[in-house]
């Protein structure tokens, strides 16, 4: 799912908001995330998962192509782990052949899913 798609998808289950305004809470809410990330600060959603950043040392690493060692510097990348009720879920799934819609996910997994407005 894109986010466009996202954004269509709770314009269309909450149709007393304009698209325009779930376009800025959708880009709010990614851009707080980024922001808090950029800080070096942990965000979580309960039962969805943890997003923080993990510092990585520089290392050797080898060009695929030819082997020759290559230097790798050191960075700091994102990480996410993925909460309880969202592995629930997706191992729930694995065991049904239909995929989950909202209305199953606020049965499923209490908590994750509720209704904006």
């Amino acid at each position: 799912m894109t986010k466009s798609e996202l954004i269509a998808r709770i314009a269309e289950r909450n149709p007393h908001l304009f698209q325009r305004d779930v376009e800025r809470i959708v880009s709010t809410i990614f851009d707080q995330i980024s922001i808090a990330l950029a800080n070096g600060d942990r965000v979580e959603l309960r039962g969805f998962g943890a997003f923080s950043v993990k510092h990585r040392d520089s290392r050797v690493g080898r060009n695929p192509r030819t082997g020759e060692a290559v230097n790798v510097s050191e960075k700091t990348v994102p990480y996410f782990k993925t909460g309880k009720q969202l592995r629930d879920l997706l191992n729930a799934t694995q065991t049904t052949e239909s995929t989950p819609s909202l209305d199953d996910l606020s049965t499923t997994a209490p908590g994750l899913v509720r209704p904006i407005g």
